[in-house]
């Protein structure tokens, strides 16, 4: 069968790229799409739209360069059109809750088709050419309903659990950087999850074969330690070569971890997907998340379902909830990414120059590509930072630019009679006299001259008065 993509040169903020440029599943999404559809298609023609597609006589598979699928859709979607023997294109019926909960906001890809009361989109299957208009054929998703925590109801009223409408055969037209989120997270690894959970509660080989490895993991003494767990064996985790895993990590799947893997003392990671040459060093947590290929995530660094595109680094203390981060970014350490609103108020972002509900009742943001992001920022839900961004923290109230010494005056003592030593005290950037006020007033000595410009010698200007 031959393959015919209608490229999509929609470009993604903040990503500045088209959607078949970013990795999904750790990988570009040209690269996933060919990958899934090798097995039936030979080759591949790019066109800009169905008019030029060429007339020959032969089976077609078309589909847009846009569109997020896995490999068990794909196969549904061919085996029942060959079975049809007419030409097909794909369909969802109206209370298919996976694609009417998350799939139909900030996008026209998936369309309503009134007369046929079904969402349409761009997959189509012509068996001998492009000869006859194609009917629709409706895929079922089997959407299952799956939450990772509970919300305090006074936190989101109505709201309750946080849960996902999580599909068994996902489906996605990428065209904003929200449904990257929910391609990788979601309907990615979460996605991984469900069918993992499905199979065990339906086949009992399935469940014997994890028992098995479980047991076998047990009973070896060189089996590594963070092996003793069900959801840790390898039918589980599966661990690619050259991978160095401290034996108090903590890893539960379904999860897949690549080549040249260093995971260090204390780190928690559960169903996600870590790419090759990666570092999660002591203490970090990976929950729901891709960490694609050569990322660095220092001590401490949290991720929940968080994308983090190739070669990027979240650095100590970082808190990342339902974000995506692009390739070649930095984000220093102690950023924290709320993913909620405190009033209650519906998340909204940008899609075409405008403010649209995303219909969430959580989020996080999008970070672009070549981004370098300093420490100590609180980023609000839905926002996105776009690429080649240089984000410098410099509240003269919270950051300390200069360097400050202690002023001993003539008069001072070296210590107070309970031995506590002398110090300058400040209300930053003000000094404050505490003697002058002794009952907490508030009092700001608006002398500065106590903090040193950065290029002053430091022996000699400590103690200069002005």
């Amino acid at each position: 069968m031959k393959r015919i993509v209608i490229r999509d040169r929609t470009v993604i903020p903040p990503f500045g790229e088209p959607a078949r440029d970013l990795r999904i599943l750790n990988k570009p999404l040209w690269l996933l799409q060919r990958d899934l559809l090798a097995f039936h298609c030979r080759g591949a023609l790019e066109v800009d739209s169905l008019s030029e597609i060429p007339r020959d006589r032969e089976e077609l598979l078309v589909h847009r360069d846009n569109l997020f699928f896995n490999d068990l859709l794909i196969d549904s979607f061919i085996t029942q059109a060959r079975a049809s023997g007419h030409a097909c294109q794909i369909a969802f019926a109206r209370e298919d809750k996976a694609i009417t909960t998350h799939a139909l906001r900030l996008q026209d890809g998936i369309r309503l088709d009134l007369q046929r009361n079904v969402f349409l989109a761009d997959l189509f299957y012509y068996p001998n050419g492009i000869d006859e208009e194609p009917q629709p054929l409706v895929i079922d998703t089997e959407p299952r309903e799956m939450g990772y925590y509970h919300i305090p109801s006074y936190m989101a009223p109505n709201q309750g659990d946080m849960v996902f409408q999580v599909p068994r055969k996902p489906f996605l037209s990428i065209e904003n950087w929200v449904h990257v989120f929910l391609a990788n997270s979601p309907f990615g690894v979460f996605s991984w999850g469900r069918i993992q959970e499905q199979l065990v509660e339906e086949s009992w080989k399935e469940k014997l074969a994890v028992s098995f490895a479980t047991l076998g993991h047990k009973l070896n003494p060189f089996s590594p330690a963070w092996r003793n767990h069900f959801l840790a064996s390898s039918r589980m985790v599966k661990v690619g070569k050259n991978c160095s895993i401290d034996p108090t990590a903590t890893i539960h799947g379904p999860t897949v971890i690549g080549n040249n893997v260093t995971i260090g003392a204390g780190v928690v990671i559960t169903n996600s997907l870590i790419g090759n040459n990666v570092n999660i060093m002591q203490g970090c947590q990976v929950m729901l998340s891709v960490v694609s290929d050569r990322c660095y995530l220092p001590f401490n660094a949290s991720l929940f379902m968080t994308t983090l595109m190739d070669n990027s680094m979240v650095a100590q203390l970082s808190c990342l909830q339902l974000c995506v981060v692009g390739r070649n970014t930095f984000i220093g350490a102690g950023n924290i990414f709320t993913d909620f609103d405190l009033v209650n108020r519906p998340l909204q972002t940008f899609h075409k120059g405008e403010l649209h509900e995303v219909g969430l009742p959580v989020l996080g943001s999008a970070v672009g590509h070549n981004c370098k992001i300093g420490s100590g920022f609180v980023i609000y839900p839905a926002r996105m930072i776009g690429s080649n961004t240089t984000l410098i923290y410099a509240d003269k109230e919270a950051v300390v630019s200069r360097n400050v010494q202690h002023l001993a005056r003539s008069d001072d003592a070296e210590a107070d009679e309970n031995g506590e030593l002398t110090r300058t005290v400040y209300k930053w950037p003000q000094r404050f006299d505490i003697d002058a006020h002794p009952k907490g007033a508030a009092q700001v000595d608006t002398d500065t001259s106590f903090i040193e410009p950065l290029q002053m010698a430091l022996p000699k200007s400590a103690r200069v008065r002005q």
